[in-house]
């Protein structure tokens, strides 16, 4: 019989349905979630003059946090390194649906050298 250790992080006294198998992880994502609880709160007491829903400023709230090193890089001036996302559909713009196919065919064996 095998014996498994398995970590889940508690919030408010509720248990998450993630579970997770190493104790660093889990505490990462706790982490994550308390910086991402805090993101919130610091955008809803902004006193921007938009209206957000709270589920929205959660999504993004944890989208930023999640992505923490990236917007660190951002708002210091830098690209972030994350290429951006493509729509469904779009072609590479360096590649021509001929060099694609050409990537696709498997390439001739070189001959050995007579001696």
């Amino acid at each position: 019989m095998a014996v498994i250790t398995k970590y889940v992080v508690v919030r408010n006294g509720v248990e998450l349905d993630r579970e997770f198998l190493v104790k660093k992880e889990a505490e990462a994502y706790d982490k994550m979630l308390d910086a991402a609880e805090n993101l919130a709160a610091y955008i809803k007491n902004a006193g921007l003059e938009i209206n957000l829903d709270d589920k929205t400023i959660n999504a993004i709230s944890v989208f930023l946090a999640k992505n923490g090193p990236e917007v660190s890089r951002v708002l210091k001036g830098l690209k972030p390194n994350v290429p951006p996302a493509r729509t469904p559909g779009e072609e590479k713009k360096d590649e021509s649906p001929v060099a694609t196919a050409k990537k696709k065919t498997p390439a001739a064996k070189a001959k050995p050298k007579s001696k």
